[in-house]
């Protein structure tokens, strides 16, 4: 028993020694952690006396490093976790990264957008010829300096709505010369063997062309000087509007090359347009007298017959009108019964010839007088057998005034009732004949030329379903100043007026299939800088080529300048090539670009 009360003793004895042992580490453990910290941080201090350019990489590193000997002295050493190894590898590679790299890296991003920005029309550097320099030397005059022994030229490039211009300024041993000694041309060859050739004139201290060169400004450019028996020759390059693919890069991108050639065009135009009234059916009714309506037998949409009256109107200036010519009706007979007695008595011998004559005067004076009643009340609007019945009317039908249609027709607008004043100039009617109709065309300008009087025409309304064939009457000669459109006309025949004026329809002007000498794909052709650009290929180059269309269907466009037949031309995905040519990651050689 003596025994095992000993033993047991000595285990706990064993066992609170070894408790304050491990406690005595602990408390020396903890102690120590901020000598650490503060030895760390004189450590940092003197490391930014040493060094004060590099304050800014200490401060930021410092707080990674301190960090890191935090978690060193508070894990246990012997099972630091591998997490936290992980975030102390992580922090001293941050650590590591130089700062002043990181400033430099950043400004050579800033530069490299900087430079995008030079480049941005279509990714080109811009040549000395626009003050810009690539490499070669340049003159007083912002211009690129060209140099043979002691004579030199300085091209300068004058550049107005998208044409590039040239001025030359010559020097010999530094000095001006007079530009009238200097006898100057300049070649600018092209992709596709095409040449420019410019000459030059002397204008005040300098030479200018006589010709501008249009876009693109790509061209290998040959000038030669002939100055004092002495001849010159200096060959340079400059390139726009041209990227750099080859045939790998085209066929992964879908670019399908072809060549230009004749193709037959259907040339098919859809234009807005609306239905109107036909002009020469249209009949604005007005009574021609003054006075009151008594009738108004028609209404609006009501059809008429030519010669229908449609109003009745009691009128004072009619009645004097008719009482007049009643006047004269009466005379004319008077006069004529003493003529024909006259006459008889004369022949008898019984009566002088002088009262014979003047009875045949008188006759005559009063039928003028009749005639010109009788004009009158035709003037008014009265037909002959009307006139003829005047001296048969009633009393009360001397003020009567019928208005009457001219044609056949629909009334379409109305404009008097009964009782109401009418002056002679009023508009009391508006008659229409629906059996035709006008289609008013708005045609753009530049559809125009697609355009041609007799050209069918498919006239169609999506509101209700109507289609119609006819033929372009009219196009106008005039472009409207405000809506920059012209106008043209389709006649269609409105059997069942069913085509009725204010209706909105799409019109379809078809042309017959014409073979044109050069046409490329519709869908190959791009807009650059507000122009038709198609990119013809050379090699591994692609260049874009401004160009005149003419007329065009839903596959083809005809080309009227700017491209030659049996050019290659980017006729799929040509979007992509723009699109690199706007990148200008894939641009052919150093040119030039400009500001639109």
């Amino acid at each position: 028993m003596n025994k095992t009360k000993y033993v047991t003793l000595g285990v706990a004895l064993f066992v609170a020694l070894l408790a304050a042992m491990v406690m005595a580490v602990t408390d020396r453990k903890v102690a120590s952690a901020p000598q650490e910290d503060s030895l760390g941080a004189g450590r940092h201090e003197n490391e930014h006396h040493k060094d004060s350019a590099s304050e800014n990489k200490l401060a930021g590193s410092g707080g990674h490093n301190h960090g890191q000997r935090k978690l060193a002295v508070l894990e246990p050493e012997e099972h630091e976790p591998e997490s936290v190894k992980i975030f102390e590898r992580k922090h001293d590679a941050h650590a590591a990264l130089p700062q002043k790299g990181d400033r430099h890296d950043h400004d050579a991003d800033e530069h490299g957008s900087h430079g995008h920005g030079a480049e941005k029309d279509h990714g080109l550097k811009e040549t000395a010829d626009h003050g810009h320099s690539d490499g070669f030397a340049k003159g007083p005059h912002g211009g690129r300096l060209l140099k043979k022994g002691d004579f030199q030229i300085e091209i300068v490039g004058v550049e107005s709505e998208g044409n590039l211009g040239f001025r030359v300024y010559a020097q010999d041993r530094g000095k001006p010369v007079d530009p009238q000694s200097v006898n100057l041309s300049m070649e600018l060859r092209r992709l596709g063997n095409r040449v420019d050739h410019l000459s030059f004139k002397t204008d005040k201290d300098h030479l200018v062309s006589d010709q501008s060169a249009e876009q693109p400004h790509s061209f290998d450019v040959q000038v030669a000087a002939d100055y004092r028996g002495k001849s010159f020759r200096w060959d340079y390059s400059q390139v726009e509007w041209r990227v750099c693919l080859g045939a790998e890069a085209c066929k992964k991108a879908g670019i399908e090359v072809l060549n230009a050639g004749p193709e037959r065009i259907r040339t098919e135009i859809e234009l807005p347009g609306e239905v109107a009234f036909d002009a020469d059916r249209v009949a604005h009714v007005v009574p021609r007298v003054t006075g009151v309506v008594a009738e108004s037998r028609k209404n609006l949409g009501d059809p008429v017959k030519k010669g229908e009256v449609v109003a009745i109107i009691h009128s004072r200036e009619l009645a004097e009108a008719k009482s007049r010519y009643l006047v004269y009706l009466r005379r004319e007979e008077l006069a004529r019964t003493t003529f024909e007695r006259s006459k008889s008595l004369w022949e008898k011998g019984v009566k002088p010839e002088q009262d014979y004559l003047n009875d045949k005067t008188a006759l005559e004076e009063v039928r003028i007088e009749l005639l010109a009643a009788a004009q009158k009340l035709m003037a008014l609007g009265l037909s002959n057998p009307q006139v003829e019945k005047v001296a048969s009317d009633r009393a009360e039908d001397l003020t009567r005034y019928e208005v009457a249609s001219p044609f056949n027709g629909v009334v379409v607008n109305k404009h008097l009732s009964v009782g109401e004043w009418v002056s002679e100039n009023s508009n009391v009617m508006v008659i229409a004949d629906l059996s035709t109709v006008w289609v008013e065309i708005i045609v753009y300008v530049k559809d125009i030329p697609s355009l041609r009087i007799g050209q069918k025409a498919v006239v169609k309304s999506d509101a209700s379903g109507l289609e119609a064939t006819g033929e372009v009457s009219y196009i106008g000669p005039l472009v409207g100043e405000e809506s920059r459109t012209a106008r043209a006309r389709v006649v269609l025949a409105n059997n069942g007026t069913m085509w009725r004026p204010g209706l909105f329809v799409t019109v379809k002007l078809v042309d017959d299939a014409v073979t044109v000498p050069v046409a490329v794909r519709a869908d190959a052709i791009q807009t650059l800088d507000k122009h038709h650009v198609l990119f013809v290929n050379y090699g591994d180059e692609f260049e874009a080529r401004l160009l005149e269309l003419g007329r065009k269907d839903r596959n083809y466009v005809e080309v009227k300048k700017g491209l030659s037949a049996g050019e290659k031309y980017a006729a799929t995905n040509s979007f992509i090539v723009k699109a690199e040519l706007n990148k200008g990651t894939a641009t052919c050689g150093v040119g030039h670009s400009h500001d639109d």
